[in-house]
């Protein structure tokens, strides 16, 4: 039996509670948690704007220590350190086989299976596969991988989203080059990840876009050279810190169409416009078609920052060891798992960056 936060039922709270976790069969790993990373995907799947079968334990973004594995399993041991994958890829679907990973059709098909119980047997659900809000959790043998060497675990849990997301939407989405102008919209975790990304890619200005002016500090330190708090008037301030241009590349991290719509106005004719923020179905979003031909600017969408971990994991490393990224940066907050519904409040009224669940 382990600690747990369990979702019972969407929009329901989270209840702090135990669950049974089964042994660890064939293909599977037993993980002790050292850290999660309180990630606004969560949110999301805990009011609904994500769906994912229910009860479940929520949490996709941690690293800890391998405690057992099931047979066949041979690229981990017991007493490794593993960061989690909440989106493994099958290698087979047609987006595995063209190498666009991220978009693995069978990414999320282990939160539709049963890896748990609750004290009384009620079946549980992986909520996006790896159920890292635990301290300890059971997980396919495909969403573990190595610790980078030189990364503490506490650290390292932040790269299984967070630091995937906002460093491949600067350097796999946006591509941004050295020298062009980059403006991020929301400093959460996932943006104070994307500023520290848009300098480690030479960005000559960086300007951050949040409704807090509490959070200018953390943006600057992160690497925004400019701070704009968000308003009616936010594209004209962006321009007129441009050259009167616009940006060159604009990440909106927040995932509302008033956002999306303000991030696009505010890059320069040609620019490119990425989409990191998980926005609801009701979010509509419109352009009208003259615009669209005369700005040429392009609006994409971007998932788990367009990254392979395996790939990715190992560059954002060397990174962290040369003192490019700071890990610890992007946390304003340190808790423990009865600390996650007061996280989710503070992400809802936009305040602090990363709350970590330390175990």
């Amino acid at each position: 039996m382990v600690r747990a936060a369990v979702l019972p039922a969407v929009g329901s709270p989270l209840e702090i509670t135990d669950i049974e976790l089964p042994e660890t069969g064939p293909g599977r790993v037993r993980v002790r948690l050292a850290a999660a990373g309180v990630c606004h995907s969560d949110l999301s799947l805990s009011n609904g704007t994500m769906r994912v079968p229910t009860p479940c334990v929520l949490g996709h973004e941690g690293a800890g220590t391998v405690v057992a594995v099931g047979d066949g399993v041979t690229h981990v041991a017991p007493g490794d350190g593993v960061v989690l994958n909440w989106a493994p890829s099958c290698g087979s679907c047609h987006h595995c086989r063209i190498g666009e990973v991220w978009l693995c059709a069978g990414a999320l098909a282990g939160a539709a299976s049963v890896y748990a119980r609750t004290a009384d047997g009620a079946e549980l659900h992986p909520g996006l596969n790896v159920a890292a809000f635990a301290q300890e959790t059971d997980v396919a043998a495909n969403c573990v991988l190595p610790v980078p060497d030189g990364i503490p675990l506490t650290d390292a849990a932040l790269l299984g989203c967070a630091v995937l997301t906002g460093y491949g939407a600067i350097h796999h989405s946006a591509r941004v080059r050295e020298g062009e102008s980059v403006v991020v919209f929301g400093v959460g975790g996932v943006g104070l990840a994307t500023l520290q990304s848009a300098r480690i890619a030479g960005a000559s200005t960086v300007i951050a876009v949040d409704v807090s002016a509490e959070k200018e500090a953390l943006a600057r330190r992160a690497g925004a050279t400019e701070y704009v708090i968000a308003s009616d008037t936010t594209a004209k301030e962006i321009r007129g810190l441009t050259g009167g241009q616009g940006a060159d590349v604009a990440i909106e991290c927040v995932g509302r169409a008033a956002t999306i719509r303000t991030a696009w106005e505010s890059t320069r004719r040609g620019g490119r416009t990425t989409v990191v923020g998980i926005g609801g179905k009701d979010q509509q979003v419109s352009f009208n078609a003259l615009e669209i031909f005369h700005w040429g600017r392009t609006l994409s969408g971007c998932v788990y920052g367009n990254s392979d971990p395996a790939r990715d994991l190992p560059v954002l490393a060397e990174h962290v060891r040369a003192g490019r990224l700071d890990l610890s940066g992007l946390v304003t907050e340190r808790i423990g798992l009865d600390g996650i519904p007061a996280a989710f409040d503070n992400m809802l009224a936009g305040k602090g960056g990363r709350a970590l669940v330390v175990f």
